[in-house]
């Protein structure tokens, strides 16, 4: 980025002129291993936003855990803030942001549990205290202190002294994408942004004004 006399930034580290791909999700691969090589600050950090029964919408940070040809698999607290809402409403929103890139990603789409099988692989391969850590946070309820948390810590680790089970209530969803928005900072706010939205057969791409 190049800054002027005001202190406001400009982006001019890239362009879209056109779409590189017919398939959304190997533009998102593309862009996503960029943002690996070139060094961004944790790279498959995203916000997810959830709405609840009554519309309301509540957003937060996660980490994107495996990136499949149907979409973008996270892992959580099914009994969480984020857990009850997806229940509710399964339509969720994505927004990866790298700055290092000056680009962003959004995505549209519907949130489904993985198999069984697929979360007891991952939470196999966890630290040890974050096993204990799904056991012991009773995700967003409200508790009276650390030291209620750090109680229930310890009765797990005395628990499960060795092998941690994949608690019932922890484990993944899948997003399968219906919308992206590919967003390219550019000179003077003139971003490019350059769209895909699910059609009965493939992709409808088309550019939007930034």
């Amino acid at each position: 980025m190049s800054s002027d006399n005001t202190g406001r930034y400009d982006f001019n580290k890239g362009k879209l002129e056109d779409f590189p791909f017919e398939d959304p999700m190997l533009f998102f691969s593309s862009w996503y291993q960029d943002s690996i090589e070139q060094g961004c600050a944790d790279p498959q950090a995203v916000a997810i936003s959830t709405v609840n029964a009554d519309g309301k919408p509540s957003s937060r940070m996660v980490y994107m855990r495996n990136l499949l040809e149907e979409g973008i698999v996270i892992y959580t607290n099914y009994l969480s803030r984020k857990g009850g809402q997806i229940s509710q409403n399964h339509n969720v929103a994505l927004l990866f942001h790298w700055d290092c890139a000056e680009r962003q990603v959004r995505i549209e789409g519907v949130a489904e549990k993985v198999d069984d099988s697929i979360s007891d692989e991952y939470f196999a391969g966890r630290p040890r205290i974050s096993q204990i850590g799904a056991w012991a946070s009773e995700q967003s309820s409200e508790i009276d202190n650390r030291a209620t948390l750090e109680e229930r810590v310890k009765f797990f680790e005395e628990k499960y002294p060795d092998v941690v089970p994949r608690p019932p209530h922890w484990g993944g969803y899948l997003i399968k994408p219906s919308y992206f928005e590919f967003w390219q900072g550019r000179l003077g706010r003139l971003h490019d942004r350059l769209c895909y939205q699910k059609a009965e057969e493939g992709w409808r791409k088309f550019r939007i004004a930034p």
